[in-house]
Protein backbone atom coordinates (compact mmCIF):
# COMPACT_ATOMS: atom_id res chain seq x y z
CA UNK A 1 0.00 0.00 0.00
CA UNK A 2 1.49 3.33 -1.10
CA UNK A 3 0.88 5.95 1.60
CA UNK A 4 0.80 9.65 0.76
CA UNK A 5 1.47 12.31 3.41
CA UNK A 6 -0.24 15.68 2.87
CA UNK A 7 1.45 18.05 5.32
CA UNK A 8 -0.97 20.99 5.05
CA UNK A 9 -0.96 24.51 6.53
CA UNK A 10 -4.61 25.09 7.45
CA UNK A 11 -6.13 28.37 8.62
CA UNK A 12 -8.59 28.05 11.48
CA UNK A 13 -12.14 28.58 10.21
CA UNK A 14 -11.24 28.91 6.53
CA UNK A 15 -13.38 25.96 5.48
CA UNK A 16 -13.35 26.71 1.76
CA UNK A 17 -9.65 27.53 1.66
CA UNK A 18 -8.70 24.49 3.72
CA UNK A 19 -10.88 22.23 1.55
CA UNK A 20 -9.13 23.53 -1.57
CA UNK A 21 -5.69 22.86 -0.03
CA UNK A 22 -6.78 19.33 0.90
CA UNK A 23 -8.12 18.60 -2.57
CA UNK A 24 -5.06 20.02 -4.32
CA UNK A 25 -2.60 18.08 -2.14
CA UNK A 26 -4.54 14.81 -2.32
CA UNK A 27 -4.95 15.00 -6.09
CA UNK A 28 -1.20 15.57 -6.48
CA UNK A 29 -0.54 12.51 -4.34
CA UNK A 30 -3.06 10.45 -6.31
CA UNK A 31 -1.23 11.39 -9.50
CA UNK A 32 2.04 10.37 -7.83
CA UNK A 33 0.68 6.87 -7.14
CA UNK A 34 -0.61 7.05 -3.56
CA UNK A 35 -3.20 4.44 -2.59
CA UNK A 36 -4.14 6.03 0.73
CA UNK A 37 -3.52 9.65 1.71
CA UNK A 38 -3.21 11.09 5.22
CA UNK A 39 -3.92 14.70 6.18
CA UNK A 40 -3.28 16.30 9.60
CA UNK A 41 -5.64 16.31 12.57
CA UNK A 42 -8.62 18.67 12.11
CA UNK A 43 -7.07 19.87 8.87
CA UNK A 44 -10.46 20.89 7.50
CA UNK A 45 -11.30 23.24 10.40
CA UNK A 46 -7.75 24.16 11.32
CA UNK A 47 -6.32 23.36 14.75
CA UNK A 48 -7.42 24.38 17.30
CA UNK A 49 -10.87 25.68 16.30
CA UNK A 50 -11.73 26.38 19.97
CA UNK A 51 -15.16 27.94 20.55
CA UNK A 52 -15.79 28.41 16.84
CA UNK A 53 -17.19 24.90 17.20
CA UNK A 54 -20.08 26.31 19.23
CA UNK A 55 -21.09 28.76 16.48
CA UNK A 56 -24.34 27.27 15.25
CA UNK A 57 -23.37 27.01 11.57
CA UNK A 58 -19.71 26.12 11.89
CA UNK A 59 -19.80 22.34 12.15
CA UNK A 60 -22.67 21.91 9.62
CA UNK A 61 -20.77 24.07 7.11
CA UNK A 62 -17.60 22.10 7.73
CA UNK A 63 -19.48 18.88 6.96
CA UNK A 64 -20.73 20.40 3.70
CA UNK A 65 -17.11 21.20 2.85
CA UNK A 66 -16.23 17.60 3.68
CA UNK A 67 -18.85 16.43 1.15
CA UNK A 68 -17.20 18.63 -1.50
CA UNK A 69 -13.87 16.99 -0.71
CA UNK A 70 -15.49 13.55 -0.94
CA UNK A 71 -16.79 14.37 -4.42
CA UNK A 72 -13.24 15.17 -5.54
CA UNK A 73 -11.80 11.81 -4.47
CA UNK A 74 -10.40 9.77 -7.34
CA UNK A 75 -8.53 6.49 -7.27
CA UNK A 76 -7.07 6.73 -3.76
CA UNK A 77 -8.54 6.65 -0.25
CA UNK A 78 -8.35 10.06 1.43
CA UNK A 79 -8.27 10.27 5.23
CA UNK A 80 -9.20 13.78 6.30
CA UNK A 81 -9.08 15.30 9.79
CA UNK A 82 -12.44 16.87 10.60
CA UNK A 83 -15.12 17.46 13.23
CA UNK A 84 -18.27 15.35 13.32
CA UNK A 85 -21.37 15.68 15.46
CA UNK A 86 -22.08 13.38 18.38
CA UNK A 87 -25.61 12.02 17.84
CA UNK A 88 -25.96 10.80 21.44
CA UNK A 89 -28.10 12.77 23.86
CA UNK A 90 -25.33 12.98 26.46
CA UNK A 91 -21.65 13.82 26.45
CA UNK A 92 -19.76 16.45 24.51
CA UNK A 93 -21.36 17.63 21.27
CA UNK A 94 -18.61 16.67 18.82
CA UNK A 95 -16.01 14.10 17.86
CA UNK A 96 -12.47 14.80 16.71
CA UNK A 97 -12.58 12.54 13.68
CA UNK A 98 -10.76 11.06 10.72
CA UNK A 99 -13.08 10.79 7.71
CA UNK A 100 -12.32 7.89 5.36
CA UNK A 101 -13.29 9.04 1.87
CA UNK A 102 -13.49 6.68 -1.11
CA UNK A 103 -15.09 7.36 -4.47
CA UNK A 104 -18.47 5.67 -4.78
CA UNK A 105 -18.57 4.59 -1.12
CA UNK A 106 -20.29 6.10 1.94
CA UNK A 107 -18.12 8.13 4.27
CA UNK A 108 -16.67 6.27 7.24
CA UNK A 109 -15.31 7.79 10.46
CA UNK A 110 -12.80 6.96 13.14
CA UNK A 111 -12.93 9.10 16.29
CA UNK A 112 -10.06 10.19 18.52
CA UNK A 113 -9.89 8.12 21.68
CA UNK A 114 -7.51 10.03 23.97
CA UNK A 115 -8.36 13.70 24.49
CA UNK A 116 -5.59 15.82 26.06
CA UNK A 117 -6.49 18.41 28.69
CA UNK A 118 -3.04 19.69 29.67
CA UNK A 119 -0.71 22.46 28.49
CA UNK A 120 -2.36 24.21 25.50
CA UNK A 121 -4.94 21.45 24.98
CA UNK A 122 -8.54 21.53 26.19
CA UNK A 123 -10.19 18.91 24.00
CA UNK A 124 -12.68 17.55 26.52
CA UNK A 125 -14.38 20.95 26.42
CA UNK A 126 -15.47 20.15 22.87
CA UNK A 127 -15.10 16.47 22.07
CA UNK A 128 -16.45 13.14 23.23
CA UNK A 129 -13.83 10.38 23.29
CA UNK A 130 -14.22 7.67 20.69
CA UNK A 131 -15.16 4.17 21.73
CA UNK A 132 -12.63 1.32 21.79
CA UNK A 133 -10.77 1.66 18.48
CA UNK A 134 -11.20 -0.99 15.81
CA UNK A 135 -9.06 -1.54 12.71
CA UNK A 136 -10.54 -0.77 9.31
CA UNK A 137 -10.08 -2.40 5.93
CA UNK A 138 -8.58 -0.03 3.37
CA UNK A 139 -7.92 -1.48 -0.05
CA UNK A 140 -7.61 -4.97 1.38
CA UNK A 141 -5.18 -4.07 4.18
CA UNK A 142 -6.21 -3.92 7.83
CA UNK A 143 -4.98 -0.65 9.35
CA UNK A 144 -5.40 1.21 12.60
CA UNK A 145 -6.30 4.89 12.24
CA UNK A 146 -5.30 7.06 15.19
CA UNK A 147 -5.37 10.79 15.89
CA UNK A 148 -2.43 12.60 17.53
CA UNK A 149 -2.63 11.80 21.28
CA UNK A 150 -3.74 8.24 20.56
CA UNK A 151 -0.14 7.19 19.85
CA UNK A 152 1.63 9.18 22.60
CA UNK A 153 2.97 7.20 25.52
CA UNK A 154 3.67 8.29 29.12
CA UNK A 155 7.37 7.61 28.55
CA UNK A 156 7.58 10.52 26.12
CA UNK A 157 4.98 12.99 27.36
CA UNK A 158 3.76 13.65 30.89
CA UNK A 159 -0.01 13.42 30.78
CA UNK A 160 -3.04 12.27 32.78
CA UNK A 161 -3.45 8.53 33.14
CA UNK A 162 -5.46 6.89 30.39
CA UNK A 163 -7.11 3.55 30.94
CA UNK A 164 -6.70 2.46 27.32
CA UNK A 165 -3.82 2.10 24.87
CA UNK A 166 -5.32 2.61 21.40
CA UNK A 167 -2.29 1.32 19.51
CA UNK A 168 -2.08 -1.88 21.57
CA UNK A 169 -5.80 -2.48 21.05
CA UNK A 170 -5.57 -1.93 17.30
CA UNK A 171 -2.58 -4.22 16.84
CA UNK A 172 -4.20 -6.91 19.02
CA UNK A 173 -7.25 -6.69 16.75
CA UNK A 174 -5.19 -7.30 13.63
CA UNK A 175 -3.95 -3.88 12.47
CA UNK A 176 -1.04 -4.32 10.05
CA UNK A 177 -0.06 -0.62 10.05
CA UNK A 178 -0.82 2.47 12.12
CA UNK A 179 -1.86 5.69 10.39
CA UNK A 180 -1.81 8.83 12.51
CA UNK A 181 -3.31 12.26 11.78
CA UNK A 182 -1.65 14.82 14.02
CA UNK A 183 -1.55 18.48 15.03
CA UNK A 184 1.44 18.40 17.35
CA UNK A 185 2.66 21.91 18.23
CA UNK A 186 6.35 22.72 18.09
CA UNK A 187 8.54 23.22 21.11
CA UNK A 188 12.30 23.07 21.40
CA UNK A 189 13.49 19.46 21.30
CA UNK A 190 10.08 18.01 20.55
CA UNK A 191 10.59 16.87 16.93
CA UNK A 192 13.40 14.51 17.96
CA UNK A 193 11.46 13.26 20.99
CA UNK A 194 8.38 12.66 18.87
CA UNK A 195 10.33 10.73 16.25
CA UNK A 196 11.99 8.59 18.92
CA UNK A 197 8.59 7.76 20.39
CA UNK A 198 7.11 6.71 17.03
CA UNK A 199 10.16 4.58 16.29
CA UNK A 200 9.84 2.90 19.70
CA UNK A 201 6.16 2.21 19.05
CA UNK A 202 6.90 0.69 15.62
CA UNK A 203 9.52 -1.62 17.11
CA UNK A 204 7.37 -2.54 20.11
CA UNK A 205 4.35 -3.55 18.04
CA UNK A 206 6.16 -4.71 14.92
CA UNK A 207 4.08 -2.64 12.50
CA UNK A 208 4.90 0.39 10.32
CA UNK A 209 3.76 3.85 11.42
CA UNK A 210 2.75 6.62 9.01
CA UNK A 211 2.47 9.97 10.76
CA UNK A 212 1.14 13.17 9.13
CA UNK A 213 1.60 16.35 11.16
CA UNK A 214 0.21 19.84 10.64
CA UNK A 215 2.48 22.71 9.68
CA UNK A 216 2.09 26.47 10.07
CA UNK A 217 1.18 29.04 12.70
CA UNK A 218 -2.25 29.44 14.26
CA UNK A 219 -2.30 32.21 16.88
CA UNK A 220 0.17 31.25 19.61
CA UNK A 221 0.90 27.76 18.28
CA UNK A 222 3.41 26.82 15.60
CA UNK A 223 3.26 23.39 13.97
CA UNK A 224 6.52 22.06 12.59
CA UNK A 225 5.45 19.35 10.14
CA UNK A 226 8.21 16.73 10.20
CA UNK A 227 5.74 14.06 9.00
CA UNK A 228 7.18 10.55 9.13
CA UNK A 229 6.99 7.00 7.86
CA UNK A 230 8.78 4.42 10.00
CA UNK A 231 9.08 0.73 9.13
CA UNK A 232 8.18 -2.09 11.49
CA UNK A 233 11.83 -2.56 12.47
CA UNK A 234 12.17 1.12 13.39
CA UNK A 235 13.94 2.16 10.19
CA UNK A 236 13.10 5.70 9.10
CA UNK A 237 11.56 5.44 5.64
CA UNK A 238 10.52 9.06 5.09
CA UNK A 239 10.67 12.45 6.79
CA UNK A 240 8.99 15.47 5.22
CA UNK A 241 10.57 18.92 5.58
CA UNK A 242 10.14 20.96 8.75
CA UNK A 243 8.25 24.27 8.84
CA UNK A 244 6.91 24.16 5.29
CA UNK A 245 3.98 22.63 3.43
CA UNK A 246 4.88 19.41 1.65
CA UNK A 247 3.24 16.35 0.16
CA UNK A 248 4.88 13.12 -0.89
CA UNK A 249 4.39 9.40 -1.28
CA UNK A 250 6.27 7.87 1.63
CA UNK A 251 8.14 5.30 -0.46
CA UNK A 252 9.70 8.02 -2.59
CA UNK A 253 9.66 11.01 -0.23
CA UNK A 254 13.25 10.77 0.92
CA UNK A 255 14.43 11.86 4.34
CA UNK A 256 14.58 15.59 5.03
CA UNK A 257 17.45 16.55 7.33
CA UNK A 258 17.13 16.99 11.08
CA UNK A 259 17.31 20.68 11.95
CA UNK A 260 19.34 21.71 15.05
CA UNK A 261 17.37 23.26 17.91
CA UNK A 262 18.63 26.84 17.47
CA UNK A 263 17.79 26.79 13.76
CA UNK A 264 14.42 25.20 14.53
CA UNK A 265 13.75 28.07 16.93
CA UNK A 266 14.51 30.61 14.21
CA UNK A 267 12.35 28.83 11.65
CA UNK A 268 9.48 28.43 14.11
CA UNK A 269 9.46 32.12 14.98
CA UNK A 270 9.65 33.15 11.33
CA UNK A 271 6.79 30.81 10.37
CA UNK A 272 4.68 31.86 13.35
CA UNK A 273 5.15 35.55 12.56
CA UNK A 274 4.52 35.09 8.84
CA UNK A 275 1.33 33.09 9.35
CA UNK A 276 -0.01 35.27 12.16
CA UNK A 277 0.41 38.32 9.94
CA UNK A 278 -1.10 36.74 6.84
CA UNK A 279 -3.96 34.93 8.56
CA UNK A 280 -4.93 38.09 10.47
CA UNK A 281 -4.87 40.20 7.29
CA UNK A 282 -1.74 42.27 7.93
CA UNK A 283 0.65 43.03 5.09
CA UNK A 284 3.38 44.94 6.93
CA UNK A 285 4.81 45.42 10.40
CA UNK A 286 6.33 48.10 12.61
CA UNK A 287 8.52 47.83 15.68
CA UNK A 288 10.61 50.02 17.92
CA UNK A 289 14.37 49.81 17.44
CA UNK A 290 16.22 50.59 20.66
CA UNK A 291 19.68 49.48 19.62
CA UNK A 292 19.26 46.53 22.01
CA UNK A 293 19.41 42.80 21.40
CA UNK A 294 15.70 42.02 21.63
CA UNK A 295 14.48 44.51 19.04
CA UNK A 296 17.37 43.56 16.77
CA UNK A 297 16.42 39.87 16.83
CA UNK A 298 12.74 40.63 16.22
CA UNK A 299 13.62 42.93 13.32
CA UNK A 300 15.70 40.19 11.68
CA UNK A 301 12.87 37.67 12.11
CA UNK A 302 10.35 40.14 10.71
CA UNK A 303 12.42 40.82 7.60
CA UNK A 304 12.76 37.11 6.91
CA UNK A 305 9.06 36.51 7.52
CA UNK A 306 7.62 39.48 5.65
CA UNK A 307 10.35 41.02 3.50
CA UNK A 308 12.42 44.15 4.10
CA UNK A 309 9.96 46.35 2.21
CA UNK A 310 7.20 45.32 4.64
CA UNK A 311 9.01 46.20 7.87
CA UNK A 312 9.41 49.67 9.39
CA UNK A 313 11.64 50.35 12.36
CA UNK A 314 11.27 53.34 14.66
CA UNK A 315 14.03 54.85 16.79
CA UNK A 316 12.54 56.90 19.65
CA UNK A 317 15.42 58.36 21.67
CA UNK A 318 14.74 59.92 25.06
CA UNK A 319 17.02 62.11 27.21
CA UNK A 320 18.64 58.92 28.56
CA UNK A 321 19.27 57.16 25.26
CA UNK A 322 22.96 56.69 24.57
CA UNK A 323 24.39 57.80 21.26
CA UNK A 324 25.55 54.27 20.51
CA UNK A 325 22.00 52.92 20.91
CA UNK A 326 20.69 55.21 18.18
CA UNK A 327 23.73 54.43 16.03
CA UNK A 328 23.18 50.68 16.48
CA UNK A 329 19.48 50.96 15.62
CA UNK A 330 20.27 52.85 12.42
CA UNK A 331 23.06 50.42 11.52
CA UNK A 332 20.72 47.47 12.01
CA UNK A 333 18.10 49.08 9.77
CA UNK A 334 20.72 49.72 7.09
CA UNK A 335 22.00 46.13 7.30
CA UNK A 336 18.46 44.79 6.92
CA UNK A 337 17.44 47.26 4.23
CA UNK A 338 14.38 48.51 6.14
CA UNK A 339 13.05 52.02 6.62
CA UNK A 340 13.85 53.50 10.02
CA UNK A 341 11.96 56.50 11.33
CA UNK A 342 13.60 58.72 13.95
CA UNK A 343 10.92 60.13 16.26
CA UNK A 344 12.48 61.53 19.47
CA UNK A 345 10.29 61.56 22.58
CA UNK A 346 12.36 64.01 24.66
CA UNK A 347 10.15 67.03 24.04
CA UNK A 348 6.89 65.18 24.68
CA UNK A 349 8.42 63.60 27.80
CA UNK A 350 9.30 67.02 29.23
CA UNK A 351 5.85 68.36 28.32
CA UNK A 352 4.09 65.48 30.05
CA UNK A 353 6.26 65.79 33.16
CA UNK A 354 5.43 69.49 33.32
CA UNK A 355 1.74 68.72 32.92
CA UNK A 356 1.84 66.29 35.85
CA UNK A 357 4.10 68.38 38.12
CA UNK A 358 1.26 70.29 39.84
CA UNK A 359 -0.33 66.96 40.74
CA UNK A 360 2.84 65.11 41.70
CA UNK A 361 4.16 68.05 43.74
CA UNK A 362 7.60 67.56 45.26
CA UNK A 363 7.59 63.76 45.03
CA UNK A 364 10.92 62.59 43.60
CA UNK A 365 11.14 61.01 40.16
CA UNK A 366 10.90 57.22 40.21
CA UNK A 367 9.55 54.38 38.06
CA UNK A 368 6.63 56.65 37.14
CA UNK A 369 8.83 58.81 34.94
CA UNK A 370 10.60 55.73 33.54
CA UNK A 371 7.25 54.28 32.53
CA UNK A 372 6.19 57.59 30.96
CA UNK A 373 8.94 57.15 28.39
CA UNK A 374 7.89 53.59 27.60
CA UNK A 375 4.28 54.68 27.25
CA UNK A 376 5.16 57.58 24.96
CA UNK A 377 6.97 55.07 22.77
CA UNK A 378 3.95 52.79 22.88
CA UNK A 379 1.72 55.71 21.90
CA UNK A 380 4.02 56.53 18.99
CA UNK A 381 4.09 52.97 17.69
CA UNK A 382 0.35 52.44 18.11
CA UNK A 383 -0.29 55.68 16.21
CA UNK A 384 1.81 54.42 13.31
CA UNK A 385 0.04 51.06 13.48
CA UNK A 386 -3.37 52.72 13.33
CA UNK A 387 -2.50 55.22 10.62
CA UNK A 388 -0.76 52.82 8.23
CA UNK A 389 -2.31 49.46 9.12
CA UNK A 390 0.95 47.98 10.43
CA UNK A 391 1.06 44.96 12.71
CA UNK A 392 2.90 46.22 15.78
CA UNK A 393 5.48 43.70 16.99
CA UNK A 394 6.46 43.80 20.64
CA UNK A 395 10.04 42.89 21.44
CA UNK A 396 10.02 41.77 25.08
CA UNK A 397 11.56 38.40 25.95
CA UNK A 398 10.34 35.70 28.34
CA UNK A 399 12.72 36.67 31.15
CA UNK A 400 11.43 40.26 31.24
CA UNK A 401 7.79 39.23 30.92
CA UNK A 402 8.18 36.70 33.72
CA UNK A 403 9.35 39.19 36.35
CA UNK A 404 7.43 42.22 35.08
CA UNK A 405 10.47 44.06 33.74
CA UNK A 406 8.22 45.65 31.14
CA UNK A 407 5.69 48.48 31.03
CA UNK A 408 1.99 47.89 30.65
CA UNK A 409 0.65 50.10 27.82
CA UNK A 410 4.26 50.91 26.96
CA UNK A 411 6.71 48.43 25.50
CA UNK A 412 4.00 45.76 25.92
CA UNK A 413 1.79 47.48 23.33
CA UNK A 414 1.33 45.46 20.18
CA UNK A 415 -0.40 42.79 18.17
CA UNK A 416 2.15 39.97 18.44
CA UNK A 417 4.87 39.29 21.03
CA UNK A 418 7.34 37.49 18.79
CA UNK A 419 9.95 36.39 21.37
CA UNK A 420 7.84 36.39 24.54
CA UNK A 421 8.61 32.68 25.02
CA UNK A 422 12.34 33.05 24.37
CA UNK A 423 14.46 33.55 27.53
CA UNK A 424 17.08 36.30 27.40
CA UNK A 425 20.01 33.89 27.32
CA UNK A 426 18.42 32.13 24.34
CA UNK A 427 17.85 35.49 22.63
CA UNK A 428 21.64 35.99 22.66
CA UNK A 429 22.19 32.49 21.24
CA UNK A 430 19.66 33.19 18.52
CA UNK A 431 21.31 36.52 17.66
CA UNK A 432 24.73 34.90 17.31
CA UNK A 433 23.25 32.08 15.25
CA UNK A 434 21.57 34.50 12.84
CA UNK A 435 24.74 36.55 12.57
CA UNK A 436 26.73 33.45 11.67
CA UNK A 437 24.78 33.29 8.40
CA UNK A 438 24.54 37.03 7.76
CA UNK A 439 26.05 39.68 10.01
CA UNK A 440 22.90 41.77 10.26
CA UNK A 441 23.04 42.63 13.98
CA UNK A 442 25.79 45.10 14.97
CA UNK A 443 28.40 43.39 17.14
CA UNK A 444 28.10 46.10 19.78
CA UNK A 445 24.40 45.29 20.19
CA UNK A 446 25.32 41.74 21.16
CA UNK A 447 28.36 42.61 23.29
CA UNK A 448 27.10 45.53 25.36
CA UNK A 449 25.35 45.15 28.72
CA UNK A 450 21.56 45.26 28.27
CA UNK A 451 19.73 48.37 29.47
CA UNK A 452 16.25 49.85 29.22
CA UNK A 453 17.86 53.32 29.22
CA UNK A 454 15.04 54.95 31.15
CA UNK A 455 17.30 56.72 33.67
CA UNK A 456 20.99 57.71 33.78
CA UNK A 457 23.43 54.80 33.78
CA UNK A 458 20.70 52.18 34.02
CA UNK A 459 21.57 48.50 33.45
CA UNK A 460 19.24 45.50 33.59
CA UNK A 461 21.50 43.81 36.13
CA UNK A 462 20.94 46.70 38.58
CA UNK A 463 17.39 45.38 39.04
CA UNK A 464 17.62 41.72 38.02
CA UNK A 465 19.80 38.72 38.82
CA UNK A 466 22.30 37.79 36.10
CA UNK A 467 20.29 36.47 33.17
CA UNK A 468 21.88 33.02 33.24
CA UNK A 469 20.81 32.63 36.88
CA UNK A 470 17.41 34.21 36.30
CA UNK A 471 16.64 32.00 33.32
CA UNK A 472 17.59 28.81 35.16
CA UNK A 473 15.31 29.74 38.07
CA UNK A 474 12.48 30.69 35.72
CA UNK A 475 12.76 27.40 33.85
CA UNK A 476 12.42 25.47 37.09
CA UNK A 477 9.63 27.65 38.52
CA UNK A 478 7.53 28.38 35.43
CA UNK A 479 8.15 25.45 33.09
CA UNK A 480 8.77 22.64 35.58
CA UNK A 481 6.60 23.87 38.49
CA UNK A 482 9.28 23.37 41.16
CA UNK A 483 8.77 24.99 44.54
CA UNK A 484 11.00 27.74 45.90
CA UNK A 485 12.45 25.29 48.40
CA UNK A 486 13.20 22.69 45.69
CA UNK A 487 14.90 25.29 43.49
CA UNK A 488 17.03 26.58 46.36
CA UNK A 489 18.03 22.99 47.14
CA UNK A 490 19.64 22.84 43.69
CA UNK A 491 22.20 25.41 44.82
CA UNK A 492 20.53 28.74 44.04
CA UNK A 493 20.55 31.55 46.59
CA UNK A 494 17.25 31.23 48.53
CA UNK A 495 16.65 34.98 48.67
CA UNK A 496 17.12 35.26 44.89
CA UNK A 497 14.75 32.37 44.28
CA UNK A 498 12.10 33.89 46.55
CA UNK A 499 12.46 37.26 44.82
CA UNK A 500 12.07 35.72 41.35
CA UNK A 501 9.08 33.59 42.35
CA UNK A 502 7.36 36.56 44.00
CA UNK A 503 7.93 38.74 40.93
CA UNK A 504 6.49 36.05 38.66
CA UNK A 505 3.39 35.77 40.82
CA UNK A 506 2.87 39.53 41.25
CA UNK A 507 3.04 40.24 37.51
CA UNK A 508 0.39 37.84 36.33
CA UNK A 509 -1.91 40.84 35.75
CA UNK A 510 0.54 42.26 33.21
CA UNK A 511 0.79 39.02 31.27
CA UNK A 512 -3.00 38.74 31.22
CA UNK A 513 -3.01 41.95 29.16
CA UNK A 514 0.00 41.16 26.97
CA UNK A 515 -0.07 40.60 23.22
CA UNK A 516 -0.28 36.94 22.21
CA UNK A 517 3.12 35.34 21.86
CA UNK A 518 4.54 32.41 19.89
CA UNK A 519 4.98 29.26 21.99
CA UNK A 520 8.39 27.58 21.55
CA UNK A 521 9.20 26.14 25.00
CA UNK A 522 7.53 23.45 27.06
CA UNK A 523 5.41 26.03 28.89
CA UNK A 524 4.71 29.51 27.62
CA UNK A 525 2.85 32.36 29.23
CA UNK A 526 -0.59 32.47 27.64
CA UNK A 527 -2.91 29.62 26.72
CA UNK A 528 -0.65 26.95 28.22
CA UNK A 529 -0.38 28.53 31.69
CA UNK A 530 -3.55 29.51 33.51
CA UNK A 531 -2.82 31.22 36.81
CA UNK A 532 -5.13 33.40 38.94
CA UNK A 533 -4.32 37.07 39.28
CA UNK A 534 -5.94 37.68 42.66
CA UNK A 535 -4.40 34.94 44.83
CA UNK A 536 -2.47 34.75 48.08
CA UNK A 537 -0.69 31.43 47.94
CA UNK A 538 2.83 31.77 49.30
CA UNK A 539 5.23 29.01 50.19
CA UNK A 540 5.89 29.03 53.92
Amino acid sequence: MQVGLAQINSTVGDLKGNARRIIDACQRLENAGADVILTPELTLTGYPPQDLLFQSDFVPLSLLALEEIHMAVGSATWIVGCVTSNPAAGGSPFFNSAAILEAGHPRRHVNKTLLPTYDVFNETRYFEPGEAPQPVDIRGQIVGITICEDIWTPDYLARPHYSTDPVASLVASGAEAILNLSASPFQLGKPARREAMIRAQAIKFGVPFHYCNAVGGNDQLVFDGNSLSIAADGTLAARLPAFKEASAVASSAGIAPIIPDIESLRLALVLGLRDYSAKCGFHSAVLGLSGGIDSAVVACLAVEALGADKVTGVAMPSPYSSSHSVEDALALAQNLGIDCLNIPISASFETFKAQMRPTFGDRPEDATEENMQARLRGLTLMSLSNKFGYLLLTTGNKSELAVGYCTLYGDMCGGLAVISDVPKTLVYQLARHMNSASACIPVRTIDKAPSAELKPGQLDQDSLPPYDVLDDILRLYVEENHSVRAIAAKGFDPETVRWVARRVDLNEYKREQAAPGLKVTSRAFGMGRRMPIAQRFMES
